[in-house]
């Protein structure tokens, strides 16, 4: 069944947000039963950013320093996706391409082999299999070129490169930096287990020329909590076998075994060494360099892959919260935007684009989308669109605007069926079960659909759920405190939303 568009929505969302921030009161009391909440938990008023809003439009029946600028943590993502659905479409994909610079003669390449990244955030170690299946089932057996990774799709092409480690624990996976031309997501999944013989490690990503040893120590300890004793791994240079040591560190419970995927090798040595094991898995040979660079004009495409649609993609990052896949698409985003953008001022002297970072573009992507439904950015601090940022700011009432542009959206059943549902998936499957909301009989009333974030010192959550008397709330509650870990905070978030739904806001 087609699709109707309604042609007043845009402006209907732009109205509401207006509505709502004219509307806002610059400081507003806390109902006594949220602060005694707090005062139990030993946080100050200050630390929460509060607003409760009729779904529908009106005014805020709560609003708490709700046009203070906090750290949202993952809860920024709803900006960021919600403009990806409006401005890139829900059948958007990221694309991989594997081309050939010269032909193929006899089995042999006598140029380079260039694979090509454009945001493709699916580009897997079997999808990386498939295109070079696809090559070898062209007849390419023998590389005598380069391989060139084409990252050009984002500026600068390694966003990588000279950036401090956001936390102590930069090889974990929650902690990559994505590219345009992201593989496997630069990780190197491992597994741990222990028998009669002690810890045994085992590669499981196929990586030519590395070996994995470990330096670790058995210990008695939940296998839920192995991390408290991990080390940071040690990559030793590459010894007279051209063979790259990886060595883990510290200790590991001694009946536990797991896998980990760890971000320890730069990642154009990642592709090399992978590309160098799937290419002889497949019987073909290789033994140019590799290097960084553009594929030619008159390249051939060998072979194709492309990512999930962004509609599939948009449940990924928000019921998981998935930072290397928000921070990608905030990435396409600032593409699209220069490529919609063919002012004088973004062009070189001679007539190419000027090297404008991406991130500088997917910031006016997102601030003219805000614009142009009303919601004023004072305030607002945009730095990967993930909300895993230390500078990233919001404020509840902007947060809330988004989520109502959301609901009035024609893309609305896309983006609300990304929100992790509480007690039932995503991050929220553990968190704000069955309460008086949940128990309906045949389940008339709409479930809580909030987005969750979290940072040491952060704890917020975004989204929709309905008040008591089954009236559609939007709901933004933020935790900045750095007194607090989230393990005591979490449950005070909780509590204050779970307030909020048993009380009756249209009866007042």
């Amino acid at each position: 069944m087609a699709r109707t568009r309604l042609p007043g929505r845009r402006l209907l969302a732009g109205a509401l947000a207006a509505l709502l921030l004219a509307a806002m009161p610059a400081r507003a009391e806390l109902p006594p039963p949220l602060q005694q909440r707090l005062a139990q938990a030993a946080v100050p008023p200050q630390s929460l950013g509060l607003i409760v809003v009729p779904a529908g439009g009106g005014e805020p029946f709560i609003a708490h320093q709700a046009d203070r600028p906090l750290q949202p943590a993952s809860t920024m993502k709803l900006l960021t996706t919600l403009v990806a659905l409006e401005q890139l479409g829900p059948a958007w994909r990221g694309r991989t391409r594997l081309l050939a610079s010269a032909p193929i003669e006899d089995g042999v390449l006598q140029g380079d082999l260039v694979l090509q990244g454009e945001g493709d955030v699916d580009l897997d170690v079997d999808a990386l299999r498939g295109l070079l299946q696809r090559a070898r089932a062209l007849g390419l057996a023998q590389i005598r070129g380069a391989l060139v990774l084409d990252r050009s799709a984002y500026m600068p092409t390694r966003l990588d490169l000279g950036v401090p480690p956001f936390d102590e624990g930069p090889e974990f996976a929650y902690n990559v930096i994505p590219d345009a031309l992201l593989v496997g997501e630069n990780l190197l999944r491992l597994l741990l287990h222990v028998d009669e013989r002690g810890l045994q490690v085992g590669l499981l990503t196929p990586l030519s020329g590395l070996r994995v040893a470990h330096e670790m120590q058995l210990v008695a300890g939940d296998c839920s909590r192995w991390d408290e004793g991990w080390q940071a791994p040690r990559l030793r240079p590459e010894g007279w076998l051209r063979q790259r040591e990886l060595v883990l560190r510290g200790t590991w419970p001694a009946r536990c075994e797991r896998t980990l995927a760890l971000n320890v090798l730069d990642r154009d040595e990642y592709i090399g060494r992978l590309v160098g094991a799937l290419w002889r898995e497949l019987g073909g040979s290789w033994s140019g360099e590799l290097r960084e660079g553009l594929a030619p004009p008159q390249a051939r495409v060998l072979a194709e892959h492309r990512s999930r649609p962004l509609d599939e993609l948009v449940r990924t990052i928000n019921k998981r919260s998935d930072n290397i896949l928000a921070r990608t698409l905030y990435l396409a985003l600032g593409r699209a935007w220069r490529e919609r953008q063919t002012s004088t001022e973004e062009k070189a002297p001679d007539g190419a684009a000027a090297e404008v970072p991406t991130l500088v573009h997917a910031e006016q992507a997102v601030r003219a989308w805000l614009r142009a439904r009303g919601i004023d950015d004072a305030g607002l601090v945009l730095d990967n669109g993930s909300g895993l940022s230390r500078s990233e700011r919001v404020t509840p009432a902007q947060l809330a605007a988004v989520v109502r542009a959301g609901i009035t959206s024609r893309w609305a059943p896309e983006f609300l069926s990304s929100l992790p549902i509480a007690g039932i998936d995503g991050t929220l499957r553990r968190r704000l079960a069955n309460g008086p909301d949940d128990s309906a009989p045949g389940g008339a009333t709409p479930p809580k659909r909030l987005k969750t974030g979290t940072l040491r010192n952060v704890v917020s959550l975004a989204g929709t759920l309905p008040d008591a008397a089954g009236q559609p709330l939007v709901v933004v509650a933020i935790l900045n405190d750095d007194e607090h870990r989230p393990i005591a905070l979490r449950p005070l978030l909780d509590s204050i939303v779970e307030w909020i739904a048993q009380q009756r806001f249209g009866s007042r």
